[in-house]
């Protein structure tokens, strides 16, 4: 099991992530943002868009609740995904800044858009979650590529060398050594 310290941590990584990428996207053009480029999402706004979506359904399911599918989402531009993602982005931060090491033991259940039943343990639905943003995020990046952009360095060091990272514990994870 992944220490629920660890968990914080990639999530902390997380938003710091997808903050360098907004970053880059907003030196697109809206038509950039918003244009097909095909893959698993077409656009980069559509593929942003997966991720706040699928950030918002784990949340609900971690607040005990089981949505039957997405709310119905169209974010004409940057900003108005980045707003949207706000509150569920502080939704996620409150659940795990309450979350008790028995919880996160503990067992999530839930019914899928598809009404069948699912458990899991919470502490695998949250590295789940934190490794499907990395895994689109990579999409990202391709598609800044594709538009010119330079995408930026997104690694666990990197996040680090900015001083991002600094857990419970006190000393920083991947130090240089003097």
């Amino acid at each position: 099991m992944v220490p629920l310290d660890t968990i914080r941590e990639l999530f902390v990584y997380n938003y710091w992530a997808r903050d360098r990428q907004f970053e880059a996207c907003a030196t697109l053009s809206n038509d950039e943002f918003l244009r097909s480029l095909g893959n698993s999402f077409p656009s980069l706004r559509d593929t942003l868009a997966h991720l706040l979506g699928a950030e918002w359904i784990w949340l609900e399911r971690w607040q005990g609740r089981s949505p039957e599918g997405l709310p119905a989402a169209d974010y004409p531009t940057l900003a108005a995904l980045q707003e949207a993602w706000r509150p569920v982005e502080q939704g996620v931060r409150d659940y795990l800044d309450g979350l008790t090491e028995e919880a996160f033991c503990g067992r999530l259940s839930f019914r899928n858009a598809k009404g069948e039943r699912w458990t899991y343990p919470v502490w695998r639905s949250l590295l789940h979650v934190a490794n499907h943003q990395t895994y689109h995020r990579g999409q990202v990046t391709m598609f800044l590529r594709q538009l010119g952009v330079s995408p930026p360095a997104l690694d666990v060091t990197a996040a680090d060398r900015a001083g991002v990272l600094d857990p419970a514990g006190g000393e920083k994870y991947f130090r240089k050594e003097a």
